[in-house]
């Protein structure tokens, strides 16, 4: 694509070194710059592109987009927000993709990963092919890829729509961070479908207080359009037992469709029953009501099923596919993932991170647990720190014995990181600063019949000390300990 026709998009510009080179690809990292790459100039939190102008020349750049003057000799066009820019341009070269794609998006502060699964699980089981973008990787016709963050820039996810589109993908879930939304990372993304899940304290080291971060969420369903096009329809799913809900659903103009279970929702769970072997529920529905049995367990399995039982239905899934697979879903990596290697008590690894996924997930062992509950579990370091102290008091007075040990410290020294969790803290706990040495403690202490959660990480394989990223998974961890005892 020629540099005039993919700019023209862009009304207010300035051009201050002339030129009309075709554009091959697009990169705002100069080390993925090749020949005939447009530079998208981007100003982040610890780098700032117009630093590495010159290089991304160097490396093949035919045009820079940049927020103020840098002194290279190639066409260059100035704009006020690169960012925004980005969004545009990306949506252009890629030829707007998502609008090739049924697309869903689903936000909240727990289950976004878990329901992303389900959702999946029940298209792919239903024939139709699907994409996936979320925390733990990225699926592109078929194939699995790590990723970053949870939702990517909107460059990167322009591309992978492109992709998906060409392999034949005609349906894409996608998990969508408060992050993406504030920064506009989704910008050019055509949703079809706003799912929320929940809202309850994390992120605040970003967004400050709880009404930013639940307005940031807000985006996701402020986006999703103003018509009623009978060939793209458009529907906010909402959690009617969540007080957020009430304010998402005030700012959307697509129809609203509800779950849950404490109020009369559309789609609702009835006589359910919960245990160690997992969950069943009467799903209630319009379309007529089915039992469900699944191996997931816990309460807030039933809200995930839920919210993928809705979107599956608003996008044309009989309940019958909808029940077919949910029953054999098994699970979802580091989400009360069991840990067996034979022995005689249970080991639980779980992503809770925040005050209210810590207090679900005990809540859940604490129901089929007949002796001891043991949690391992910290902080992030350089994160929200109003939550420290929430996790502290959840751990002990949740579990027979809590293990506060180092998560993801980045910057802060972890022994401060605990003494917040820790601070005026009353119960039977004890703190062991390497997270190796406290999971092989709590697999040491524990007998026939007790339970151990380790708590924060989940699928994560890498622990962040300083600036150093080293390799560690809770999983891995536990089954070698398991082993050697």
């Amino acid at each position: 694509m020629e540099l005039e026709n993919l700019i023209e998009h862009l009304f207010i510009k300035k051009w201050v070194v002339k030129g009309n080179p075709t554009i091959h690809s697009i990169e705002m990292d100069s080390r993925k710059v090749t020949q005939g790459s447009l530079f998208i100039c981007m100003q982040g939190f610890t780098v700032d592109g117009h630093d590495f102008a010159k290089e991304a020349v160097q490396n093949g750049a035919v045009a820079l987009i940049v927020e103020r003057p840098v002194n290279v000799d190639v066409p260059t066009i100035q704009v006020k927000d690169s960012q925004r820019a980005m969004a545009i341009l990306a949506d252009v070269f890629y030829q707007s993709p998502t609008n090739k794609l049924h697309l869903i998006g689903i936000t909240g502060t727990n289950g976004k990963t878990t329901t992303t699964y389900l959702i999946d699980k029940i298209f792919e089981d239903a024939g139709r092919k699907t994409g996936r973008i979320g925390t733990i990787n990225t699926k592109i016709n078929g194939v699995e890829h790590e990723v970053a963050n949870t939702t990517p820039e909107s460059l990167a996810l322009q591309k992978m729509f492109y992709e998906m589109v060409l392999g034949g993908t005609g349906t894409a879930i996608m998990e969508v961070s408060s992050h993406a939304l504030h920064l506009g990372r989704v910008r050019g993304c055509d949703f079809d479908i706003a799912l929320f899940t929940n809202l309850s304290q994390d992120h605040l080291d970003y967004h400050e207080t709880m009404d930013a971060y639940k307005q940031a969420k807000g985006i996701l369903f402020s986006q999703l359009g103003n018509t009623y096009s009978k060939n793209r329809k458009k529907y906010a799913i909402l959690n009617h037992d969540d007080p957020a809900s009430a304010y998402y659903r005030t700012i959307t103009a697509a129809e609203v469709i509800t779950y849950g279970i404490e109020k009369d929702a559309n789609i609702s769970a009835q006589q359910i029953t919960l245990s160690s072997n997992g969950t069943s529920f009467m799903l209630c529905t319009p379309f007529g009501n089915e039992k469900i049995t699944m191996k997931l367990m816990g309460m807030f399995s039933v809200y995930n099923a839920l919210a993928a039982c809705a979107a599956c239905l608003v996008s044309g899934l009989s309940l019958a596919e909808i029940k077919s697979s949910l029953e054999q879903v098994e699970g979802v990596p580091g989400r009360f993932e069991l840990i067996d290697e034979g022995q005689d008590f249970t080991v639980l690894v779980d992503y809770a991170h925040t005050p209210d996924s810590l207090l679900n997930v005990l809540k859940t062992i604490k129901e089929f647990a007949n002796k001891k509950v043991f949690v391992v579990v910290g902080c992030g370091g350089d994160r929200d720190k109003l939550k420290r102290p929430l996790m502290g008091k959840i751990s002990v007075q949740h579990a027979d014995e809590a293990i506060f040990t180092s998560d993801n410290p980045r910057s802060e020294d972890p022994n401060d990181i605990i003494r917040d969790m820790t601070r005026h803290l009353q119960g039977n706990f004890k703190t062991i600063v390497d997270r190796k040495a406290a999971i092989e403690y709590a697999i040491e202490q524990a007998e026939p019949g007790d339970v151990i959660l380790i708590a924060g990480k989940g699928h994560e394989t890498e622990q962040i000390i300083g600036k150093q990223i080293y390799p560690f998974d809770d999983r891995a961890v536990a089954r070698e300990a398991i082993k050697r005892g």
